[in-house]
């Protein structure tokens, strides 16, 4: 079997070194909470055009919490910070076209991107060679509000007048309660249905019965928040549920899972809890140490489930 030495593993690496090697058609879901591409931190800094004051603070920012790393403004601070959207998209592209061959035909792929970025995602995407099905939103429990007031600003260059007329407005957005989710698919065989592909590769239906919420069907909008004894590694974790939902949504048992990003290594556990294989890839050595930690942990604290019997362990 070619994915052998990759089933059940989070490799250290950049996922473009392996991607090719994997087995044609032998992915039935791809499931990733990818870099966003809005410098979040140092690896999400995925453009060639870089300044001084990215990821620091501007002087109105400093000592405040929720301004702990400054980010590009949408307007830029030159004239070729308008590239980082179009590099963007072409970094998702430089794995997106590898990923193509390895999937099913009708298989999904779910990837998580930001509110500003998507659109590069879902570009990129389409002309790989993937079908967009959806747009999912996450809602989370809670967001941060970092809109600067106006009044503030103003009042600091000695604008008492144009302060006060400016009093209640603010420099930012909305609070972001929720993050986009693509929901892409590989095109099926030209000429058969949807149904013909479930029984030839086994992907391209929904569970809805084993995903109800509330007794029931699930819609686009997903809420789901972190449990009270969830561990959180990494400042772009998701929830553990929510990752659970979307595999149960559109896997069976012993399927695999493919995450290139793997992060805190959320999906891995979410795959291993629900009897799926999973194969994931992280380049950055502090999160891949997390992420077998954290998987270890786990996997020793479901070893005496019941698998079915084409199921097999955890290769470490």
């Amino acid at each position: 079997m070619k994915n052998k030495e990759y089933i059940d593993t989070i490799i250290c690496a950049d996922c473009r070194e392996h991607l090719s090697l994997l087995a044609d058609s032998s992915i039935e879901l791809f499931l990733s909470d990818i870099p966003y591409g809005i410098s979040l931190d140092d690896w999400d800094v995925l453009h060639s055009n870089t300044n001084s004051a990215l990821l620091g603070q501007s002087p109105a920012q400093i000592g405040k919490s929720g301004f702990k790393r400054r980010g590009k403004p949408i307007n830029g601070w030159s004239q070729s910070d308008r590239n980082m959207g179009k590099e963007y998209e072409e970094w998702c592209g430089s794995w997106a076209a590898m990923i193509l061959p390895k999937m099913k035909d009708g298989a999904s792929l779910f990837v998580f991107g930001a509110r500003r970025t998507m659109h590069r995602v879902v570009n990129a995407f389409e002309d790989c060679g993937f079908l967009l099905k959806d747009i999912l939103a996450w809602k989370k429990d809670a967001a941060h509000h970092r809109a600067q007031r106006l009044s503030i600003v103003f009042d600091r260059r000695g604008l008492q007048q144009e302060a006060a007329a400016w009093q209640g407005w603010r420099l930012g957005n909305l609070a972001p309660i929720y993050e986009p989710i693509a929901w892409f698919m590989k095109p099926y065989r030209i000429g058969g249905t949807l149904a013909d592909n479930v029984l030839e590769h086994g992907v391209g239906a929904m569970n809805l019965e084993a995903c109800q919420l509330h007794g029931a069907n699930p819609s686009n909008l997903l809420e789901f928040g972190f449990s009270k004894h969830e561990e959180r590694i990494h400042e772009a974790q998701k929830p553990l549920q929510l990752i659970e939902f979307l595999i149960k949504l559109t896997t069976t048992e012993g399927q695999t899972v493919l995450d290139p990003f793997m992060g805190s290594g959320t999906t891995a556990v979410a795959a291993a809890r629900l009897q799926r294989h999973f194969i994931g890839f992280e380049a950055a050595p502090e999160f891949h140490a997390a992420a077998l930690q954290r998987l270890g942990q786990k996997s020793a604290a479901i070893s005496h489930a019941v698998r079915p019997a084409h199921f097999q362990p955890l290769l470490f």
